[in-house]
């Protein structure tokens, strides 16, 4: 646009400088006169020759002027528009390198650097985004997979179990309570894979919505604590709490419990037999800062960072006797991103701790 508009300033002082130099100053004379000269030339008097320069030119010399005008002003916007054009091509086929994911970088003109910038920063967005697209689905198949065949396990070990109680009405009663249990063991992890798979689907499915109410916080995590106290006297864990009981929380109880809920199992899945689980609440200016930490071993950095992508297993191995369908975490940041409030995770050689952070629902004054 700046060109166009130099370029038409460019041809209005020529035009202007035109006028008063050939038109209507020092050459004026000059042309007259060549123009009878050369009238002149073809058989005309002197008299005929300036009148006939005075009827094509004098007379009609606004005419001439305007169109001249007209015409330097139309070959300038073509010049203009002809530029601009060049710069709509360069963008459409930056454009056209995004949709069809071209390897290259996106180079234009450098009057264009800002959109340069813009339209390679979009097409790095868009690669990372089909990148980890592409890495979740993978993750899934692979989960699938694993899962359907891990279901084959207690399946055999259920069917085996039952045809021997079957087989043998006389067994003691000593070895038909042993297979009896061991049956009933392998019934529940075969219930536990079969809910995986149920996650899998609800979690494809599911669209989060909130129902928000005012809520003291300790109410919250005192009946999701009490709910784990079976869970932590089968591993022997101790769990110390230190929770203020003043904050307010403005959302959704339900799905606020789902994450704590599943923080818990997480922590219990991964820490030392007869180690301790911390669990705190505070109030730091107008957050609510819950902080959850379990005794195990140090996450490394790289797989810390994938913590909370779905179907992401801290346990890489093929076995699903610990860790579930590597939802649970996601689940908990998608619920705690509703809630306009950060989910984060360190560890060290110490302790492995999750940090939630909420808006908290001040107080109103009496």
């Amino acid at each position: 646009m700046l060109q166009t508009l130099g370029i038409s300033l460019l041809v209005g002082i020529f035009g202007y400088l035109f006028i008063f130099v050939f038109v209507d100053g020092v050459l004026q004379a000059p042309f007259a006169d060549s123009m009878v000269h050369f009238f002149e030339k073809f058989g005309f008097d002197n008299e005929s020759a300036i009148h006939l320069y005075r009827a094509i030119f004098w007379d009609n010399k606004t005419m001439i002027i305007s169109t001249g005008f007209i015409f330097l002003f139309l070959c300038s916007f073509y010049l203009g528009m002809s530029r601009f054009t060049t710069y709509l091509r360069q963008i459409e086929s930056g454009i056209d390198m995004i949709l069809t994911d071209s390897s290259d970088l996106i180079e234009l003109e450098p009057e264009l650097q800002p959109m340069e910038n813009r339209l390679n920063e979009i097409k790095a967005n868009l690669k990372e985004q089909r990148r980890q697209t592409q890495e979740s689905e993978q993750r899934k198949n692979d989960l699938v997979v694993y899962l359907a065949h891990d279901l084959k396990t207690p399946l055999t070990s259920v069917i085996a179990y039952l045809s021997l109680l079957s087989e043998a009405p006389d067994m003691p009663l000593e070895q038909r309570a042993k297979y009896t249990h061991i049956s009933l063991e392998k019934a529940k992890r075969l219930g536990d894979l079969i809910n995986e798979f149920f996650e899998i689907t609800r979690y494809n499915l599911q669209n989060i919505t909130l129902e928000k109410k005012t809520f003291y916080l300790y109410v919250l995590l005192e009946q999701v604590l009490d709910s784990f106290e079976p869970v932590f006297q089968e591993r022997g864990l101790i769990c110390r709490t230190e929770i203020e009981d003043s904050i307010l929380i403005h959302g959704d109880p339900d799905k606020l419990a789902r994450v704590f809920e599943n923080l818990l199992r997480n922590g219990v899945s991964y820490c030392y037999p007869n180690s301790a689980i911390e669990v705190s609440a505070s109030g730091e200016d107008k957050e609510a800062v819950i902080r959850i930490r379990n005794q195990g071993k140090e996450i490394p950095k790289h797989k810390l960072e994938n913590l909370f992508e779905k179907f992401y297993r801290l346990d890489e191995a093929r076995s699903t006797e610990t860790g579930g369908a590597g939802l649970g975490l996601a689940i908990a940041r998608d619920i705690v991103e509703l809630h306009q409030g950060t989910i984060t995770a360190n560890s060290n050689k110490d302790f492995t701790e999750f940090i939630v952070r909420l808006p908290m629902e001040q107080k109103e004054e009496p």
